[in-house]
């Protein structure tokens, strides 16, 4: 039975049997013909005049390494080829030496996409580096360098006390001293206002684009079978929409007139967010150079990140200073979504780091401040010209003070 409709014009009309045949069975039959077309090809196996019977090559890699002491070396692989690959020997530092293989099914051989540990009793000296080799049973090499070795602490009661203490001082404590600027911005005009929201942008553009040249660097080093760029674009584009889609839910709820939703304090909220989740990333960098025994990197991540963080603060209460004073209750929400998640990513990285984990979790939070510059400079668009020469200026200073900050982390 056909039911007339009309979309834009144009007459449309609707079937309840497409083909003849039930709606579900409609939208099955293109799968099941690609499978059956799929399945013909490969039984005709019509390249097989093109095969020189020459095997895959072997694609092995190793992702990371832990000291769990100076008598024991771990090899994190992960085997990204089609085949199976057996671990026949070790080297180490040139000599063959014993080895196990734990995570692969009780044997040395990994199955595609299977992950691994290569444990080595290997007495190491902490500072020296090692040049370490795994010889498959094809004779393909898999070559990695430990430079200066550290032993890795474990992860222990007395780590996630202490991984929580410097996530209160790097995440916390800094965004909430940014906070207090709130009644300084309360009293600014509506032009300078503005000027303070395109500086918020612009702090959080410098942690967009710096987050992301990291995302796609540590992207290089997760094993190919996870496909470390296509998973970076996918955390991107996925948070990105993932933040939109609650931005769209507000602006519905605000065109049906909730009050609530028409307030800056949504933005307020969508900033804190999109902080959180890069912070969750810096997180990961603290923990995981715990995790992996550079304490002294670490000590100067805290510092680089305390006064890297403190300039967040105005970034999350700038959308508030208009309207009515949110409570204290909301004050201490942002706060802690903007500086928690530093707490969970020290934790996330003592586990002991991954770079699949890292590089997605700094995608997460790189498309997350995406939108969110976009919901800034729509607010700005709303209550004013937002591309005004004081706005662009202060946005550049935003990107400036960051880009200094930030030094303090890379020294």
């Amino acid at each position: 039975m056909n039911k007339p409709n009309t979309d834009g014009g144009t007459t449309v009309n609707q079937t309840e049997r497409p083909l003849g045949l039930p709606k579900w069975a409609a939208a099955l039959l293109p799968i099941l013909l690609l499978a059956l077309i799929a399945g013909g090809f490969f039984a005709a196996t019509p390249l097989a005049s093109l095969d020189n019977g020459g095997a895959p090559l072997p694609d092995v890699s190793v992702t990371h390494t832990t000291l769990p002491n100076d008598e024991t070396v771990v090899l994190h692989v992960t085997n990204n080829g089609p085949r199976e690959v057996t671990i026949s020997q070790v080297l180490v530092d040139d000599a063959y030496w014993n080895f196990e293989v734990q995570g692969a099914g009780g044997d040395t051989t990994l199955a595609p996409r299977e992950s691994a540990q290569v444990v080595i009793p290997y007495h190491w000296n902490p500072g020296w580096d090692l040049e370490t080799a795994l010889i498959l049973s094809d004779g393909a090499t898999v070559h990695h360098t430990i430079v200066a070795p550290s032993q890795s602490p474990g992860l222990t009661g007395d780590l996630l006390l202490t991984m929580a203490i410097i996530g209160l001082f790097v995440g916390v404590i800094p965004v909430a001293l940014g906070m207090l600027w709130f009644p300084f911005l309360q009293s600014m005009s509506d032009r300078w206002l503005h000027a303070i929201l395109a500086f918020s942008a612009g702090i959080l553009a410098f942690l967009a684009i710096d987050a992301g040249f990291e995302a796609f660097e540590l992207g290089e080093q997760v094993p190919g079978a996870f496909e470390g760029t296509a998973l970076v674009a996918l955390g991107i584009i996925g948070a990105l929409l993932a933040v939109q889609a609650v931005s769209a839910w507000r602006k519905g709820r605000a065109a049906a007139g909730d009050a609530r939703a028409q307030s800056g304090l949504w933005v307020a909220y969508l900033v804190a967010l999109g902080i959180g989740l890069h912070n969750l990333a810096e997180g990961l960098a603290i923990g995981s150079s715990f995790a992996l025994g550079q304490v002294s990197l670490g000590a100067f991540l805290v510092v680089g990140f305390m006064l890297h963080n403190v300039t967040e603060g105005p970034a999350v209460v700038a959308p508030v200073a208009r309207g009515e004073r949110p409570s204290v209750l909301h004050f201490l929400a942002l706060g802690f979504i903007a500086g928690a998640p530093v707490i969970l990513g020290g934790w996330l990285g003592s586990l002991a780091f991954s770079p699949t984990l890292g590089a997605f979790f700094l995608a997460i939070g790189v498309g997350a401040i995406l939108q969110v510059i976009w919901e800034l400079w729509g607010m700005m668009s709303r209550n004013g010209r937002a591309a005004s020469a004081l706005n662009l200026v202060t946005f550049l200073v935003g990107l400036v003070v960051m880009y200094a900050t930030d030094l303090f982390v890379a020294l």
